[in-house]
């Protein structure tokens, strides 16, 4: 059986475009809409996060905030939650918003602004200037925004 190498391989989409297949598995796959700078920042993110997973290990208390940094990566890029490709519910925007919010402050740290625009590309491409509202009320609830303990 071939080994899949995900540096220079692309996996294999189903027909849908909905999910990749590595070895015969389907997992879902990242939202193709997210602006490719955005997409790529977060699975920075997420790649930073899972190296942290396993420096953690033994830690129950960094390995839990390290899995947190994956799972809020995961939501961000669409691969977790509820599925880019449905519509989103009030609850599913809302969630998908504060993930990616979580995400991109713990990629960017204190120094660098997000902004609303960029929370709605992420989270509603194509159609993000729809969900504008929304990402500026939960933007508003958390500012300032503070930076996740890494």
């Amino acid at each position: 059986m071939a080994t899949f190498d995900p540096v220079h391989e692309t996996p294999e989409r189903t027909a849908d475009g909905r999910h990749i297949v590595v070895h015969g598995r389907r997992w879902r796959a990242t939202n193709p809409n997210i602006p490719e700078e955005l997409r790529a920042e977060l699975v920075r993110e997420l790649m930073a996060a899972r190296r942290a997973v396993k420096a953690a290990k033994g830690d129950v208390s960094e390995t839990a905030h390290a899995r947190s940094r994956v799972q809020n990566a995961k939501v961000a890029l669409g691969e977790r939650g509820e599925p880019w490709w449905e519509p989103v519910t009030d609850d599913g925007l809302a969630h998908r918003i504060e993930a990616t919010l979580t995400a991109l402050l713990s990629a960017r740290g204190e120094v660098e602004s997000i902004e609303p625009a960029e929370v709605a590309r992420i989270v509603g491409s194509p159609n993000w200037r729809d969900v504008v509202p929304q990402v500026g009320k939960v933007m508003r609830r958390h500012r300032p925004l503070e930076r996740p303990e890494t």
